[in-house]
């Protein structure tokens, strides 16, 4: 396994003098030599909740250089994130699905559904012009998320749109308890969603349930492999199996083939991931591998669509924490994530490598 990465290797999002606290949740898109990277901008710490926007850089250059940070979406009182960029291939529209709720807002009651007018929301945007302007945010949760659903996140990481033009973006959600002391652990599933006419209306594909002990489907990801089927790749978060788990679906994200089965060779802390499928057919997967600490952030390879990994590249063997990966326009990979000494999320940076 090579520990070496390409010359190019960047800070894009670094909260010295920037305003915000923290950035996380990095997701990135690339189209010809334009690069757009997502993040959430953290105003007032670290943590989850609290007021958090949408920011985005862009790069002209294959992320060679970047311009300022814009604000995509943002609500006083809210927290915006999740973005998941995405396509149109008939209008050439980026499309941007993201997240919100409000501020003040914690995970487990939105769990639990217990905060409807400040619970989990789902939004698209569009931009005509390679990220530079965007429209107002429109609402689709009605589409997307069904009615005993509490939690809700789309990605985080890059959408994909297939080759039959449907844009797809892997999402997790929990399921509202049916008492106060069922275990909220157990209810988390993977799901899809997806839109048929280029982000304008959009409905809900494959909907995952494992109530067992040993598989927890949360964060999301999915690639679409050479012979048209999609590959999901979700954390296992707090499953008493693998780190990872995966499923295929042969009819574009409508249900899966099976369901979601843990990866044994990868070991990961509980975290997200990234998933990309290269010209050549192979996959590739990024993900921390230390399995006590965000540490080691490794990328693997399968040439098997998805059924065994090796791993590749070490990209950064200190501290890491979530990534995003992209291929670009000289055929290089590239790789947005967060890293530090100190904290796995202390900056966000943009690599490349080649395999």
């Amino acid at each position: 396994m090579s520990s070496r990465v390409g010359a190019l290797s960047v800070p894009v999002f670094d909260p010295a003098g920037s305003g915000y606290h923290t950035f996380r949740i990095p997701s990135v898109l690339a189209r010809g030599p334009l690069v757009l990277a997502f993040c959430e901008g953290r105003l007032h710490g670290a943590g989850d909740a609290g007021e958090i926007e949408v920011v985005l850089r862009r790069s002209l250059d294959n992320g060679r250089t970047w311009l300022p940070p814009q604000v995509v979406s943002a609500a006083p009182g809210k927290t915006c994130g999740n973005p998941v960029p995405l396509v149109d291939p008939t209008s050439g529209d980026i499309v941007l699905v993201t997240v919100h709720n409000g501020a003040d807002a914690v995970e487990m009651s939105l769990a639990r559904g217990t905060d409807p007018v400040d619970g989990r929301r789902v939004f698209v945007q569009r931009s005509a012009d390679d990220g530079a302007t965007w429209s107002p945010a429109r609402e689709i949760t009605a589409e997307v998320k069904r009615g005993d659903w509490g939690w809700y996140a789309t990605g985080p990481c890059h959408g994909i749109t297939l080759r039959s033009g449907r844009l797809l973006v892997p999402a997790n959600h929990s399921f509202v308890p049916s008492s106060s002391v069922e275990d909220l652990v157990r209810l988390n599933g993977g799901h899809c969603i997806y839109s048929d006419d280029g982000g304008v209306t959009w409905s809900v594909g494959f909907v995952d349930r494992n109530d067992g002990a040993e598989i927890n489907a949360n964060e999301t990801a999915v690639a679409e492999l050479p012979d048209g089927r999609l590959y999901f790749n979700a954390r296992n978060h707090q499953g008493t199996g693998p780190a990872r788990v995966h499923a295929w679906s042969s009819d574009g994200g409508q249900t899966l083939d099976a369901p979601y089965a843990g990866i044994p060779e990868i070991t990961a802390p509980g975290i997200q991931g990234s998933v990309l499928c290269l010209p050549d057919g192979r996959l590739l997967l990024s993900t921390p591998v230390n399995p006590t600490s965000r540490r080691e952030l490794t990328v693997f390879v399968s040439a098997d669509s998805g059924v065994s990994w090796e791993p590749a590249l070490v990209v950064h063997e200190g501290m890491a924490g979530y990534s995003d990966l992209v291929l670009l326009a000289d055929g290089s990979v590239g790789i947005f994530y967060e890293a530090g000494e100190t904290s796995s999320f202390a900056t966000l940076r943009f690599t490349t490598f080649a395999l």
